[in-house]
């Protein structure tokens, strides 16, 4: 890889000062051969983004610097939300392993495919393990959640769709493996920089920090602090929090009309410090939240436990005018299984549960929405009472006032319908006169008691 300096020196250049460990050649024959036998494709859409979660949990985090890969089921879904086409310029700005990347050139892909194949997100093998067609398996499990892929030969310019690539990341190593997962799955000339993108000192030059975007798709780092001297100037947010600024870069760095999704740490919906509110008081007033989809507490396990939630929105043709809000109301839809166990952990990663995953219902449900025109939301209002017996809601809306009277709080409970209590089946009467006795009981035994107290 480091060799390719003049075929593709973007290539080389983030593998010049890389080392082969294996220096003896038998073991590397052995290795080669062993996984020359192996095929990949069968094996599941992210299988090296799988084994690279493996070698974080036998060779220790520390090592990459607590990296960890967002799993399909929720990058699927968020691709999914936003859909990109070719021509679209795809960004993330904290890309690790290039997954998201990856995963919106399947979906180009599949659009542009005479005969997309549609897989389960658990990988081909799955079905011949359960000795099942994938009709078979749909029809046993209603909830399972596939995606699709296809070889892409509708495709009129493979170029235009290698160029519309782009993604930075802190780590030169996460720049190697983004690369050589991007060349594996056929994108030789991705945009990847290696930078800092949050920062005065980012080593990117002022087109790079200037560019729009048309789709950004991404899982960024949170929980951590950027020294206030080296957070660049021109990002909208007076934070120090890793999170508010990732959220306000992409904020600056979608181009008018484009969409993005998000994964935010709950506390950046709800926090009460200034920044907090005024981050979320102009992603609804200058752009259009259409949808907070909360993920389940143990979805990132067994790398980390937070709650977290994505955010879609976009960002309008026309600025909204003066006192206006580019937001009328807010979709709320809540993830409460994902596909997987979220309690138990085997061999570094949770256990498959596709008869429990919520996911497919949200995508029908966000179709719905979006034939609309994102006009009519589904489910009930913020606030309402639904009826005693109803199933607990996955979905709910909140028009921009409520939302703004509760200091733009964005988290999906604070807007929650309740299902109201049943109405007890007794007669009123029966039980008046059930109190009346008791009422009654009680008098006798306090008079007794008075009695033998004045004795």
């Amino acid at each position: 890889m480091a060799s390719l300096v003049k075929d593709e020196p973007q290539v080389a250049d983030y593998f010049r000062d890389a080392v082969l460990e294996i220096v003896d050649p038998n073991v590397l024959k052995q290795v080669v051969d062993e996984l020359d036998s192996i095929d990949f494709r069968q094996l599941g859409p992210d299988i090296k983004g799988d084994i690279f979660e493996y070698l974080l949990t036998h060779l220790g985090q520390s090592a990459l610097n607590g990296q960890f890969r967002t799993p399909r089921q929720i990058r699927a879904f968020m691709v999914e939300m936003v859909d990109p086409d070719l021509g679209d310029t795809v960004y993330d700005p904290a890309c690790g392993t290039a997954g998201f990347l990856i995963d919106v050139v399947d979906h180009i892909l599949a659009r542009y495919s005479e005969e997309p194949e549609e897989v389960p997100i658990y990988g081909e093998v799955w079905l011949e393990k359960r000795g099942q067609t994938l009709d078979k398996a749909k029809e046993e499990i209603p909830k399972l959640q596939t995606y699709k892929k296809g070889p892409g030969e509708k495709i009129p310019d493979w170029n235009l769709l290698e160029a519309s690539i782009y993604g930075t990341d802190v780590s030169r190593q996460m720049m190697r493996i983004s690369m050589m997962n991007l060349v594996l799955h056929g994108i030789r000339r991705a945009r990847l920089k290696l930078g800092n993108v949050l920062s005065e000192m980012s080593g990117l030059t002022e087109d790079d920090l200037n560019r729009r975007y048309r789709v950004i798709l991404s899982n960024p780092p949170f929980a951590g602090q950027i020294p206030r001297e080296s957070i660049r100037q021109d990002l909208p947010s007076k934070s120090k929090k890793s999170e508010l600024l990732f959220l306000a870069l992409m904020l600056r760095s979608l181009a008018s009309g484009g969409r993005c999704a998000v994964v935010v740490p709950e506390g950046a919906l709800f926090g009460s410090t200034g920044a907090h509110k005024d981050l979320r008081e102009k992603l609804l007033r200058q752009y259009e939240l259409q949808a907070v989809v909360s993920l389940p507490a143990g979805v990132f396990k067994p790398y980390a436990g937070v709650k977290t939630s994505v955010l879609v929105f976009r960002r309008p043709a026309t600025e909204p005018g003066e006192g206006e809000a580019a937001t009328q109301q807010v979709w709320f839809y809540e993830i409460r299984n994902d596909g997987y166990d979220p309690e138990k952990i085997q061999g570094g990663g949770r256990p498959e549960t596709p008869e429990d995953n919520d996911i497919p219902g949200l995508l029908v449900a966000w179709a719905d929405y979006k034939a609309s025109r994102f006009e009519k939301p589904l489910g009930a209002e913020a606030g309402a009472v639904l009826e005693p017996g109803s199933d607990e809601p996955h979905c709910w809306w909140a028009a921009f006032e409520t939302i703004a009277e509760n200091d733009y709080n964005l988290a999906a409970s604070r807007y929650k319908p309740h299902v109201a209590e049943p109405i007890p089946d007794e007669d009123p009467a029966e039980l008046i006169r059930e109190v009346l006795v008791i009422e009654r009981e009680i008098t006798v035994g306090l008079e007794k008691l008075l009695s033998e107290v004045e004795q």
